[in-house]
């Protein structure tokens, strides 16, 4: 009887031993780090090169126009802001001692005219004259020393009308070069625009730029209805750029928007902005018109694609680590660790070709230091 007291007592004794050891095993057992995880899916990645600084939106066309010649501005017909439609004046300077040497010219042409056409008046009728002359002697009634004269007459008065031909191209060419130097006092728009910058006012004096020294232009115009992006590239991407290659293009005026571009034009050289900073600039167009009001200066972003593959297993970038290793979960919940074989990678895709299946899911990120292959995880919950 005592013996078997004894022997349930001691069962007892083992079975609450085993549940203090299990409940104790429970307690400080290690519990699954919380980390955020990805899942292997397919799709596109594409390969992209991106600008190094920031791009700039620049104008097809822009022209910081100033007179060919100095002078006191009279006329200042355009503002800051205005449209301009090509060859519209937008300034005058003083050319009153211009403009009454045009009118001088102008005359001195119709004085040479009618000299012309009373010149070359007596030349005809001294033409016909000799022709008659010419009848009369072959029927004897006038001899040839009389048709040589009259001959000679009219070669004389043709000489005549044909230097004040002469004379009147002369008057001619005057106008011309007082009409220029006229035009050279009147800034006229090359192109249809918006005026950005007038520098100068009425009474003030306007100064064409000297060669090798910069001034202010009179009028800075933009035609604003044809914009490109100017960005520089790494030059070590330089080589995989090719002009017709798509591109995007994000503004930071604009956050969330993204548009089509192409390249138009890739820089024959490498510009160094500073030591160890060489780039080549790269010009992309807008695939279509933006149908915001686009400032020209505002700063952009371009994305360039190299190449393209679609519909294929891709795995988060930053789920890649250091050698190209992997962090996947098993069954069990534990990290093993891979390393794929992979293609084409930008900052949020790369392509697995092999190593992972669809599916899976991988370690994308973790806080924790002890996160290595062979811990047990489980995935952190989202934030609401």
């Amino acid at each position: 009887m005592t013996t078997t007291k004894t022997r349930v007592r001691l069962v007892i004794v083992i079975v609450i031993l085993a549940v203090l050891g299990y409940a104790i095993w429970l307690w400080t057992r290690p519990q699954p780090i919380e980390v955020t995880l990805a899942t292997i899916t397919r799709g596109t990645v594409e390969a992209t090169v991106v600008n190094t600084r920031a791009g700039t939106i620049t104008a097809c066309r822009r022209a910081k126009l100033a007179p060919a010649a100095g002078g006191q501005i009279v006329k200042l017909l355009v503002k800051e802001g205005d449209r301009v439609e090509e060859g519209q004046v937008l300034l005058e300077l003083w050319n009153v001692e211009l403009a009454a040497q045009r009118d001088l010219a102008h005359r001195q042409l119709t004085i040479a005219e009618e000299r012309r056409h009373e010149a070359c008046v007596i030349a005809d009728n001294s033409r016909r004259e000799a022709e008659r002359a010419r009848q009369l002697a072959d029927r004897g009634f006038v001899s040839p020393q009389g048709m040589e004269n009259a001959d000679a007459e009219a070669r004389a008065r043709q000489a005549g009308c044909d230097a004040t031909e002469a004379d009147v191209r002369a008057a001619k060419a005057q106008v011309r070069v007082t009409q220029a130097g006229l035009e050279r006092t009147v800034l006229t728009a090359p192109f249809p625009g918006i005026v950005a910058l007038v520098t100068g006012e009425l009474g003030e004096y306007a100064t064409p730029s000297p060669p090798g020294i910069p001034t202010p232009p009179a009028v800075d115009l933009i035609d604003d209805t044809c914009l490109y992006v100017t960005a520089p590239m790494d030059e070590v991407d330089a080589p995989r750029l090719k002009t017709g290659q798509f591109a995007r293009i994000t503004l930071d005026a604009l956050p969330g928007e993204i548009f089509d571009g192409k390249v138009r034009r890739i820089a024959p050289y490498v510009t160094e902005v500073e030591k160890q900073a060489r780039t080549v600039d790269v010009e992309v167009d807008f695939k279509e018109v933006p149908k915001h009001s686009l400032l020209v200066g505002y700063s952009a972003d371009v994305e360039v694609v190299i190449k393209r593959s679609d519909d294929v297993l891709r795995v988060p970038t930053q789920a890649i680590r250091q050698n190209g290793k992997v962090l996947a979960v098993d069954e069990e919940n534990r990290l093993v660790e891979r390393i794929p074989e992979i293609g084409l990678a930008n900052w949020a895709f790369t392509e697995v070709i092999s190593g992972l299946k669809e599916g899976e899911r991988v370690l994308l990120s973790s806080d924790e230091e002890d996160v290595k292959a062979g811990v047990k995880v489980k995935e952190q919950a989202a934030e609401p």
